[in-house]
């Protein structure tokens, strides 16, 4: 049986599965509030990252659909910013029962 806490999970796992999501979150956790463009600048010079700005977009709208990114409009920009509430669902999944 599906549940929407199944949903989420399974969005996480797939937001996470790739290295390129990954490096993007590693950018936010290190500078939060990045456009499209800033992102584009640091994968490419910090991961050697050479995706284009179309693919990254894909990538943020994924790791959005998943709630690790939340997105803030300002006049004709977007930025981004790292959300890791997500996370604790994959925590919590396997969490065992602490020995007393």
């Amino acid at each position: 049986m599906f549940t929407c806490h199944t949903l989420l999970v399974d969005l996480l796992f797939k937001a996470l599965a790739d290295p390129t999501r990954r490096s993007i979150l590693d950018e936010l956790s290190k500078h939060d509030g990045q456009t499209l463009f800033e992102l584009c600048q640091r994968l490419l010079f910090e991961h050697k990252v050479e995706s284009s700005r179309q693919a990254i977009s894909q990538h943020l709208d994924v790791l959005e659909a998943a709630d690790l990114i939340r997105v803030k409009r300002q006049g004709r920009y977007k930025f981004h910013f790292i959300n890791t509430e997500p996370l604790k669902a994959i925590q919590q999944r396997w969490r065992g029962k602490e020995a007393s």
